[in-house]
């Protein structure tokens, strides 16, 4: 079932009405009744798939070149890139992290598991 946004030309309010059939009765302004609205086009958003979303980063050979070279700023730009569009809040901790990394620095929880890995 479709909303769609109308603009009311009594009040000039827009408002958004679910419209659940073709049997639907006339739309009437939510703020003053009034029956003369016309549809405006709405917003809308396009998430990209995950694939997409990681041929992007691999197609970024400065980004994959940062990151094989544990550089921060790359680091913080491929978890934007991976946190970009999802739904999920974000703790406070993981921006300062990334903020951190901006900035040119690497976590240190970050470098010493790259040092008990050996790398």
């Amino acid at each position: 079932m479709p909303l769609y946004e109308y603009r009311c030309n009594n009040c000039h309010r827009k408002v958004t009405i679910l419209i659940r059939g073709a049997s639907e009765s006339p739309v009437t302004c939510h703020e003053c009744n009034a029956s003369e609205l016309e549809r405006v086009l709405s917003r809308f958003s396009v998430h990209k798939s995950d694939q997409s979303v990681y041929d992007d980063i691999l197609s970024d050979s400065q980004l994959t070149k940062g990151l094989m070279h544990d550089d921060p700023h790359a680091l913080a730009d491929w978890n934007k890139r991976m946190t970009q569009g999802t739904d999920e809040d974000i703790a406070p901790a993981y921006t300062e992290m990334l903020d951190r990394m901006e900035a040119g620095e690497m976590p240190a929880d970050l470098t010493r598991g790259a040092e008990i890995s050996g790398e």
